[in-house]
């Protein structure tokens, strides 16, 4: 039987690019958690947060704390699906110090739907209700113009996803 190597997924995209939906996949995995930024911006902040800059506020309190713990959980065996935007050098930074400090194996999706694409899974997602968060689409143009794809001198081990059909990880 294989050795299980524990792995730490991350994922780069604009909002609705469908990062969500492939942590839920990758998630499936045995020996994998799944540890997801908007579920617990929904469970400790949402009342707080009406504002892009109120997501910039409350978010930038999670490095602090999941990486110790995204580190611990690699360390015991366990693949750890990160499903927090990798959307900016600073985002990524927390995260490559996690793969770094540990020399856990990682994967970086990048999806790059066309905004067209993702507007019409926001579209969606919003009239389904379902999600954490409304999100309108100015909210969206404003966050996408912080979007900047991993260059290599950042050190991931990137999957590209172009076309916005992730479900064939060979991509």
């Amino acid at each position: 039987m294989a050795e299980h190597s524990p792995t730490l997924y991350m994922f780069c995209g604009k909002i609705a690019s469908g990062k969500s939906t492939l942590a839920f996949e990758l998630s499936q995995a045995p020996n994998t958690v799944l540890i997801s930024e908007d579920k617990w911006l929904g469970a400790l902040f949402a009342d707080q947060m009406s504002t892009g800059a109120d997501y910039l506020h409350y978010s930038s309190k999670f490095p602090t704390v999941m990486a110790p713990h995204v580190a611990a959980l690699l360390g015991v065996g366990i693949s750890v699906v990160l499903d927090f935007p990798a959307n900016t050098v600073a985002q990524r930074r927390w995260m490559r110090n996690i793969v770094q400090q540990g020399g856990f194996a990682h994967q970086m999706h990048v999806l790059d739907p066309p905004d067209d694409v993702c507007l019409e899974r926001l579209h969606a997602r919003n009239a389904e209700g379902e999600h954490e968060f409304s999100v309108t689409e100015e909210q969206f143009h404003k966050f996408a113009k912080h979007f900047v794809p991993p260059t290599k001198d950042e050190g991931f081990n990137v999957i590209q996803h172009r076309d916005g059909d992730f479900r064939d990880l060979s991509k």
